[in-house]
């Protein structure tokens, strides 16, 4: 039986992240440029997002691009940003074909015009869609995020429509990019790093770690079904004890 047929379906994460890690290694094994992992990681984000569909996943949000990112070589770079355009060109059918709407956070303003025009317009035309939402984190810095949350109660405070005594951890989590969102309950990285690399640190704090060796390009549903079965198999506590989960 394989691991898509022993999934709890009751029991499914709702919200799965993923940093999709070793592009650059992985075309490197190949004796290829970088960018070739790039391109070819493309083939594993189209299986992952059917495959999450296929299973009932309703929130998957990929780390595509950091701002971290931004300091690796120009060509690279360029490369990516090229890359970004023509899949959100050929994809947007797969996305409507599956239900899937598409939703972007992160620094989008940094992106390169046409970059911005094209994935707005992917993002207006998925708006309506369903069954899943897929979140790209684009230029995206966890750390920006809560900077840039502080700094909007700040400016509220500062304008007197906001009390320091009414901002809690909910009020602070609307301010953040992902204020439409629920938090991930399980966050997957591919490559064997085990690290969760300035992504989603707010977000996170409860989640289930996995880590795979597996490069991106070759991560498959299957895989993301083994996760899932992995994330399955563990007890959520949330600080109580085994005792009063069971009860």
């Amino acid at each position: 039986m394989d691991s898509k047929e022993i999934i709890d379906r009751a029991r499914l994460p709702q919200h799965i992240a993923v940093i999709m890690d070793g592009n650059g290694r992985w075309a490197k094994e190949q004796g290829k440029l970088r960018v070739f992992g790039h391109k070819n990681g493309v083939t594993a984000v189209r299986d992952t997002v059917e495959g999450a569909v296929e299973i009932g996943v309703k929130y998957l949000t990929l780390y595509a691009f950091s701002t971290e990112n931004w300091n690796r070589p120009k060509l690279e770079v360029s490369a990516l940003m090229e890359l970004l355009v023509n899949t959100i060109n050929k994809e947007t059918k797969t996305l409507m074909d599956n239900g899937v709407r598409l939703n972007a956070i992160g620094d989008l303003g940094k992106l390169p015009s046409r970059c911005h025009k094209q994935l707005s317009e992917a993002i207006k035309k998925t708006a309506e869609n369903q069954q899943c939402t897929l979140t790209l984190a684009l230029s995206y810095s966890a750390r920006w995020e809560i900077v840039q949350a502080a700094r909007k109660l700040a400016i509220e405070v500062q304008q007197g429509r906001l009390h320091p005594d009414e901002i809690d951890e909910n009020r602070f989590a609307q301010s953040l990019e992902t204020h439409d969102i629920p938090d991930p309950e399980l966050m997957i990285r591919t490559s064997g790093e085990q690290r969760i690399s300035n992504y989603l640190l707010w977000q996170l704090a409860y989640a289930e770690l996995y880590f795979t060796e597996k490069m991106w390009p070759e991560f498959r549903r299957t895989d993301l079904f083994e996760a899932i079965l992995a994330y399955q198999r563990r007890e959520r506590r949330f600080g109580l004890t085994s005792e009063q989960v069971v009860r």
